[in-house]
């Protein structure tokens, strides 16, 4: 792998052929939860199979929990063994382009200690644009022993509380600069952020072309924000954990590794009332 992050749709094209590689197809959208697998069986990457966010990439939501908790390790286990993973294989994960959803799979993947796995640079979006095949079938998959992995990596709400009050790590979080603001919520019943978090919208890791920027650019930019923070006092969140990892892998490449995922986010913090709301552009 030249980028341990990325992989261009043309990159991608050229290895569709090796046995080695596993597709997934993580097209999402959050408030429509059936909107993913009727683009998938519309027409997909030749070979890959479908991952829904909803029950692949996270967990059942509980009375405390975020709207999209971590899956249980030995849940995620079965869903790696039905799509035929094995040790040595490589994932690439795609989403309709901005790659927020297929960054989820990246760092769920990374997390569990299963590094060899890349986004693919602009989704289907840029798949389609280079005039690649695409397939309405779905591959049959032999299902292979997955051992079940605990997630690396996570900050827990309560360290996150601690954490706000001692100033012991910087909170970023990647949704919109108005949701931040508590303006325009649509999502969740409370509007606002974490008091003291930062704001880098996960969009602002892309360029106009709607690819990733280059190692260098994410690089001032995330500097600019962060000063001189070690990453690794770096925690990341957004409204419900998925959006984050796109700041995660953002920092990846950036060569700023080691920062956490708070996966609960947002929508985990405002389900105690007691927990504080800070509203406007301020931190």
């Amino acid at each position: 792998m030249s980028d341990p992050c990325l992989i261009s749709a043309a990159d991608l094209a050229a290895r569709l052929d090796d046995p080695r590689l596993l597709v997934v197809d993580c097209r999402s959208e959050l408030t429509d939860h059936g909107w993913g697998l009727r683009q998938y069986e519309a027409g997909h990457v030749p070979g890959a199979v479908h991952a829904s966010l909803e029950t692949a990439l996270s967990g059942p939501r509980g009375p405390a929990t975020g709207r999209h908790p971590l899956p249980d390790p030995e849940a995620f286990a079965r869903t790696l063994a039905a799509w035929g993973y094995a040790p040595g294989t490589q994932v690439v994960a795609y989403d309709q382009g901005p790659g927020a959803y297929a960054a989820r799979l990246w760092w769920l993947l990374r997390a569990s200690g299963r590094p060899q796995v890349q986004v693919l640079d602009g989704g289907f979006a840029a798949w389609t644009k280079g005039g690649h095949p695409v397939s309405a079938s779905s591959p049959p998959r032999t299902a292979t022993p997955v051992s079940a992995s605990d997630f690396a990596g996570t900050a827990s709400v309560g360290e996150i509380e601690a954490a706000r009050v001692r100033g012991t790590h910087v909170l970023v979080d990647a949704r919109g600069a108005d949701r931040y603001a508590g303006q325009n919520e649509t999502i969740d019943p409370v509007a606002g952020h974490v008091p003291g978090a930062l704001n880098r919208p996960f969009l602002k890791n892309l360029g106009a072309d709607g690819l990733f920027l280059d190692a260098a650019a994410l690089r001032a930019g995330w500097t600019a924000l962060l000063g001189g923070t070690d990453p690794t006092r770096v925690i990341a969140m957004c409204g419900s954990g998925v959006t984050a990892c796109h700041n995660l892998l953002a920092l990846e490449r950036a060569g700023l590794p080691g920062a956490r995922l708070y996966a609960g986010s947002w929508s985990e913090w405002i389900r105690d009332p007691s927990r504080p709301v800070a509203t406007g552009s301020a931190p």
